[in-house]
Formats: C-alpha cells, sequence, structure tokens
C-alpha cells in the first residue's frame, strides 16, 4: 500500500512538472516558432522549382514538424488529462494535428492539402489571437439580426433590380438569381462604375436606385458587423480585467489572511515565551 501511494505522489509530481514545462513562456515560443516554420515549408511546397530541388527535404521536415506537434500534444494530455479535453482550443489543436496524421494517398489524397490547418494552431497558442476569435465567436448571436436585415435588403433590391433592369442588362439583372449576384459584388464595390453606367444609360433614374443600396449596404450594414465585433471584444476585455482584477483581491485577502495568521502565531510564542521566562 505504501509502495502504490508513493507511485501515485510520483506521478503526480511528474505530471506537474510537465504542466510546469508546458505552460512555460520558452515552450510556447517555441511552440509558436516550429507552427511558423510548419507553414513557411508547407508555402515553400506549392513552388515546383523548390520541390524539384529540395522535395524530400521539406517533406521530411514536415513529418518531423507533425512528431513534435503530436509530442506536444500528448504532454498537454499527460499534464491536464481530462481538463485538456474540455477545453475547446485543445480539441481544436487535437483536430488539426489528427488530420495530419490521416493517410495522403488514394481516395483521402485531397485531405493532404489540409495540413495547411495546422498553421490555424497559432491562433490557440497566441492569446491575443484567441482573445479576438473569441470575441467574433461571442458576436455571432448579435450578427444574426444584422445578417437577416442584410438579407431582406438584398431581396428587395435583387426584385426592384430584375424588374427595372432585366430587360436593359439581361446578363446582370435578367433573373433574381443573377440580380443578387450584381448587388453582391455592387456592396464590395468591385468594378460598380460599369455596372451603374449602363443601367444609367439605360433608365436616366437608375442612380436613385443604386446610391441608396450601396449606402445601406457597404457603409451601414457592413459597419454594423463591425460594430458588434468590436462590441463584443470590448466586453471580453473588460469581463478578462474584472477577472483579474477578482483574481488579485484574492490573491490580497490570502496574504492578508497568511500575515494574520503569522501575526498570532508570534505572538502566541512571545506569550509563551514571557511564561518561561516568569519565575514559579
Amino acid at each position: 500500500m505504501q509502495e502504490a501511494l508513493t507511485a501515485e505522489h510520483a506521478g503526480d509530481d511528474l505530471r506537474s512538472r510537465v504542466a510546469r514545462l508546458v505552460l512555460a513562456p520558452a515552450f510556447q515560443y517555441a511552440v509558436v516558432g516550429l507552427i511558423l516554420l510548419n507553414a513557411v515549408s508547407l508555402g515553400l511546397e506549392t513552388s515546383e522549382a523548390t520541390m524539384a530541388r529540395i522535395g524530400p527535404e521539406l517533406e521530411l521536415l514536415d513529418d518531423i514538424l507533425l512528431w513534435l506537434f503530436t509530442a506536444e500534444l500528448g504532454l498537454r494530455i499527460y499534464a491536464f488529462r481530462g481538463r485538456f479535453f474540455r477545453d475547446p482550443w485543445g480539441l481544436f489543436d487535437l483536430v488539426v494535428v489528427g488530420i495530419a496524421w490521416l493517410p495522403g494517398s488514394g481516395p483521402l489524397s485531397v485531405l493532404r492539402a489540409l495540413r495547411v490547418l495546422r498553421v490555424l494552431r497559432l491562433i490557440s497558442v497566441v492569446p491575443s489571437l484567441r482573445h479576438v476569435v473569441e470575441a467574433m465567436l461571442g458576436a455571432l448571436p448579435g450578427m444574426g439580426s444584422i445578417v437577416l436585415l442584410m438579407a431582406l435588403i438584398f431581396y428587395v433590391f435583387a426584385v426592384m433590380a430584375t424588374k427595372l433592369f432585366g430587360a436593359a442588362m439581361p446578363e446582370q439583372f435578367g433573373s433574381l438569381g443573377g440580380s443578387l449576384f450584381t448587388l453582391f459584388q455592387l456592396m464590395t464595390l468591385d468594378d460598380w462604375a460599369n455596372i451603374v453606367k449602363p443601367a444609367m444609360e439605360a433608365v436616366p433614374y437608375a442612380l436613385v436606385f443604386f446610391l441608396p443600396f450601396i449606402i445601406l449596404s457597404t457603409f451601414v450594414v457592413l459597419n454594423l458587423f463591425i460594430g458588434v465585433i468590436v462590441d463584443s471584444i470590448q466586453t471580453l476585455r473588460e469581463e478578462r480585467d474584472r477577472g483579474e482584477i477578482v483574481a488579485e483581491e484574492v490573491a490580497k485577502n490570502e496574504e492578508r489572511r497568511e500575515i494574520h495568521l503569522l501575526v498570532q502565531e508570534v505572538r502566541a510564542l512571545r506569550e509563551e515565551v514571557a511564561a518561561l521566562r516568569t519565575p514559579r
């Protein structure tokens, strides 16, 4: 029984050391460096000239990096056990690295292109990137109403455009689907002048139609998206700051409590010394 307890204690001590290693800044910087190196190697693999010169070396480097990423995940799983699988970012890393282990030949050869997903691990490793992604995910409920508003605007203007300009510009506005695609192009301001000018030649008051649409879709709705994301980032930052303040207060209270206990022990010790010095 004593040997079992000793072995368990040794295992917990080793797990704690592994956890400190994984959480160490130097270890995190090394992982970031490996991810960036992997990103460069995957980019070089897209060059036929580079592959002709150092193709085998790049493939060997890719295999070595895959083993290193797998070892890093193994250390994290060993250190945190069940907590690793309750962390969404841990599961994200596990899926991204796991995809790279799937066979890259036969019917699954298309999965070889998914190796570049390993570069996305940079999001889970760098805290600032992770906070941005978490803020974007937190903004999704608020984006739903904006997406619905944009869909209504597109549908109403697409129906109007098909009826107004369908006969004069059948390629752009001949059908509802074509009108939706053209309006999306207008929203991005991609070559919008070559769409609006022919429409104005065919229908003189066309600017009255296109100007409100561009203002609504490009300068109002898209800025609403940005506003929701910025508000989510600010909210997440405030929550994180409040959490840090609470943690600091807890640490200070714990420190005060320890000082208070220490003072009481010193006083008790003084009383015992004074009692020993008192002549009987």
